[in-house]
């Protein structure tokens, strides 16, 4: 803690060194957006100057209150000049410049002049940077995101067109799910932050340290093949332009939580913090599996009776939320040699309850039955706490070394308290299960970037990842009594040892991911043009090991007194005896399928050329070559846990770019990418979902999907901040991978995953961006951002009797936003509104004696509002967010007959849920 005091405090000693001067930094691209090194920028009319880095980027300092015009020249280059670039009192005026390939030979410095001032240029070149991509993408910039009030990458990625945030933090590509998207970090692949399920956190990074994003929706062989949705790709600032630290503190609340009762496990010393502290931990005289279960009856039973009794939640009165980032960073000169890095903590911690209502359908004869009606009340307190940090030294114009690291544990500590009626039974129920996840997700990486020579330029990566799953005691007691007479409840359980009531499970989950890679790229004249051939490698080990130690108390012999005790006093020790007779016992529920481990290495190259055709074509093509071997189970083959695969993946690409004129771009794209299943979907593990009232199964045969795909664009980028694009793709997945439910009674249902033979999507999209400037004075500050996507999707295979939509896609997506800024006032609104389509959540059972339909997840309206101003010389910002307006239920739900669509009163309600309105305030202060 003492160095990273240390840390700001050296920030806010070199804060006061910019007192008198000021800065003008930058960074320069080409028309293919490409960093420009070596760049020479002058102050005109002064004498001297700098150059610019491997990446582009360039500082000068000088002397504040002033105009200055800048003179950028480089070999290759048009020169341009740039007026009006103005320099204030310890600011930093960032400018992005685009320089225009010269038409003459490239071994000439030319002197064809370009000229601009300094807001036209930075405006121009944003939108440059998008329509220079070599491939459909949608693109954030650096000037975008400092200008929005957005706090970290979750909540910049939700004004993305075609993408739209889960949780908060988990994104949907074109209407897939995140199984479909992947996410780099500075050029590196990175995994899930997830334990079971294929998805990155994007709440992670700090919006003030992102450099820009880049959402890729079509395959170029330069970039891993696995994905079919979006290829996120979050790039953060190496070298910051100038010195910065901010603070920000922020609270709030949901309308369904402040001012009741809340209920939560009976903490530990760290719950704070999203870290147990050994309150859930097993005791000291459990010591490992094997030697657990050569102890007698008796033994075992002692364990047991250790265990703390805490199986009923405490109440206490809702706290309200709690939110605090810190972020800082510098540049300076060090040995001669620029240096700089960044550095950011951030905690937050929320409070919310969620109202559900948990029933089973059957359907015969077109008409339904239920079988189970519960409802949940679920109380959760979410932790994250995080920290990323950077640093970075240019050894010289045309050679840099990085580093960066983020840390981040979240947290979810839940109880669900649930009542209802078992139909089947004929049975009231009620009872709790009470639940602490803690996921923590560490990587640090180290890159090089050099410019070996005028043309030739190398970049290299290593990266260093763990992610720790832990669950420990999750714990679940159920009461029930018959629906008929007037017996009290009583506790169910029973001489056998159940996952349902009375149970005690411990999960830990250990990744370690290494990852190594780099690219040579070579840029040489042909007909005319500049042409780009790349080359690289990747290398990724992943190695997991999983253990769930699953426990459960018994009784031997009924005791009926026994089971009419409270959740408070049931569990207490003093009712445990030696494994016989009419007290409880305790025990392991013994399964080989509750550990696998699991290693994956995956081997790829790619080959990929960037050629221009004359000033209108650009054609970036090539191929990515992918060797996965991968073990799953158990490293011994005579364990029947032990599966071994081996694939390679040819993975073809090719973008095509016709510049119809300046302002408009059609572009034409076609891929070939894969989906590997998860580690968790691969395996024999079997563990009971206490919300799903199933099991979850996995299936070790399941095999990759390999996806086809196709684009055709048209983007019109009218003027600064303004764009209008439409498109059409078209999608094959081969082996899709797909959940599949199986019917049974009384939690005896399962849930597992299979391959159906295709499947395959058609989609329309259309994006607008404009300005309403033009309608009159009063809307000179309005904007309005709105995209929509129609997509027909189709699943078939004859052998599971499947011919339905693709699991997790929706027929359609709506995003409209009206942004209201006025950068003068430190003023900005927006208002945001979303809907999904309906879309299949869980896939359902219709085989012979089953009668559960496919369940589907209802459109849902969501507005947020959100309103930032700024402070204190724009020092300070206040800004308030007000999520889920309309708090609008969602529904879960079951057709009768071929009609997809709900209809309220006639489909069978599966789930519903109410999440609330949430209300946040935050203050942000730059130093």
């Amino acid at each position: 803690m003492s160095k990273i005091s240390a840390l700001f405090l050296f920030i806010l000693m070199s804060l006061t060194a910019l007192a008198q001067t000021g800065k003008i930094s930058g960074r320069i691209l080409d028309e293919k957006n490409q960093p420009v090194a070596g760049a020479t920028v002058k102050i005109v009319g002064l004498s001297g100057g700098v150059t610019s880095s491997n990446d582009g980027y360039f500082t000068i300092n000088i002397n504040a209150g002033k105009k200055y015009n800048l003179e950028i020249t480089a070999v290759g280059y048009e020169k341009k000049t740039i007026e009006d670039v103005e320099v204030v009192k310890g600011g930093v005026n960032e400018l992005s410049i685009t320089l225009s390939f010269s038409k003459s030979n490239l071994s000439t410095v030319t002197v064809t002049a370009q000229r601009s001032n300094a807001r036209r240029e930075t405006a121009a070149s944003i939108i440059s940077f998008q329509k220079n991509t070599n491939t459909v993408a949608s693109v954030i910039s650096a000037e975008t995101i400092r200008r929005s009030p957005d706090r970290n990458t979750g909540e910049v990625l939700k004004r993305t067109p075609g993408a739209s945030i889960q949780e908060g933090r988990f994104i949907v590509v074109r209407g897939l799910a995140d199984r479909y998207n992947q996410a780099m970090l500075n050029g590196i692949l990175l995994t899930s932050t997830e334990p079971d399920r294929k998805t990155f956190s994007f709440d992670l990074i700090p919006a003030s340290m992102i450099d820009n994003i880049v959402i890729n929706k079509a395959f170029v062989p330069e970039y891993p093949g696995e994905w079919a949705g979006g290829l996120i790709q979050v790039n953060t600032k190496d070298i910051p332009s100038a010195n910065f630290f901010n603070v920000q503190l922020g609270t709030g609340f949901n309308t369904q939580t402040i001012g009741k009762d809340f209920y939560r496990d009976k903490p530990g010393k760290y719950d704070w913090l999203g870290i147990d502290d050994g309150t859930r931990a097993l005791p000291s005289s459990y010591t490992t599996k094997s030697e657990f279960d050569l102890l007698t009856s008796a033994e075992k039973t002692a364990i047991g009776k250790q265990m703390r009794n805490a199986w009923a939640p405490e109440k206490i009165s809702a706290p309200f939320n709690a939110a605090f980032q810190m972020n800082g960073g510098f540049t300076s000169k060090w040995f001669g040699k620029t240096v700089g890095g960044s550095i950011g903590i951030s905690y937050n911690k929320s409070n919310r309850f969620l109202k559900l209502d948990n029933r089973s359908n059957s359907l015969a004869s077109g008409i339904f039955s239920t079988n189970y009606d519960f409802q949940d009340d679920r109380f959760s307190q979410n932790i994250t706490v995080g920290a990323l940090a950077s640093f970075a030294v240019q050894l010289n114009s045309f050679n840099k070394i990085s580093a960066k690291a983020i840390i981040n544990t979240n947290t979810t500590n839940s109880v669900t308290n649930r009542s209802g009626i078992d139909y089947t039974r004929d049975e009231l129920l009620r009872g709790t299960e009470l639940s602490f996840k803690q996921n923590t997700f560490f990587t640090t990486q180290l890159a090089g970037d050099h410019s070996l020579s005028k043309s030739l330029k190398l970049k290299w990566y290593g990266a260093f990842n763990i992610l720790d799953g832990y669950i420990p005691d999750q714990r679940r007691i159920l009461y029930s009594k018959s629906t008929i007479g007037t017996d009290p409840y009583k506790l169910v359980i029973s001489n056998s040892l159940s996952q349902q009531s009375g149970s005690r499970i411990y999960q830990d989950l250990s990744d370690y991911i290494y990852t190594a890679g780099g690219d040579l790229s070579e840029s040489f004249e042909l007909f005319g043009q500049k042409q780009t051939v790349k080359a690289g490698y990747m290398l990724q080990i992943k190695d997991r090991l999983y253990d769930a130690k699953l426990f459960a108390n018994y009784l031997p012999s009924d005791n009926a007194n026994l089971r009419l005790q409270p959740a408070t006093t049931v569990f207490d020790s003093t009712n445990f005896g030696n494994g016989t007779g009419t007290l409880f016992g305790f025990d392991a529920i013994k399964g080989r399928n509750f550990r696998y481990l699991a290693n994956t290495i995956l081997n790829a190259g790619f080959l990929q050329f960037d050629n221009q055709f004359g000033s209108k074509l650009r054609v970036v093509w090539g191929g990515r070559f992918e060797h996965y071997d991968q073990l799953v189970g158990s490293v011994k083959t005579w364990d029947p846990r032990h599966t071994h695969t081996v694939v390679q993946d040819f993975l073809p690409g090719l973008n095509a770019t016709y510049k119809v004129n300046p302002k408009t771009n059609i572009r034409v794209s076609g891929s070939q990418t894969v989906i590997r299943p998860e580690l968790r979907e691969l395996s024999f593990l079997n563990i009971y979902d206490f919300e799903l009232n199933a099991s979850v199964q996995g299936n070790p045969n399941l095999k990759r999907t390999k996806v086809t795909n196709f684009d055709l664009r048209y983007e019109l980028y009218p003027r600064s901040g303004e764009v209008f694009s439409a498109g059409a793709f078209y999608k094959y997945f081969a082996n899709p991978i797909e959940q599949i439910f199986n019917e049974g009674s009384g939690g005896a249902s399962t849930f597992s995953y299979q391959n159906p033979e295709k499947a395959n999507t058609f989609g329309l999209e259309l994006e607008l961006r404009k300005k309403l400037d033009k309608l009159g004075s009063a809307f000179k500050n309005f904007t309005v951002q709105a995209n929509g996507a129609y997509i027909y999707s189709r699943i078939k295979d004859q052998g599971f009797k499947v011919d339905r939509p693709l699991q997790g896609q929706s027929p359609y997506l709506v995003n409209v936003g009206l942004l209201y800024d006025v950068e003068k006032a430190g003023l900005n609104i927006t208002l945001l509104y979303n809907r999904i389509g309906e879309r299949i959540y869980l896939v359902g059972d219709l085989s012979a004696g089953a009668g559960s339909p496919d369940i589907y997840e209802a459109p849902r309206d969501l507005i947020d509002f959100q309103v930032a101003k700024k402070v204190w010389k724009k020092k300070g910002e206040f800004r308030l967010n007000i999520s889920d307006i309309l708090n609008q239920t969602q529904y879960f739900y079951q057709n009768a007959d071929s009609n997809t669509r709900y209809e309220k009163g006639k489909d069978a309600v599966r789930f519903s849920r109410k999440f609330g309105t949430g209300v946040n305030l935050s203050f942000n202060y730059s130093f």
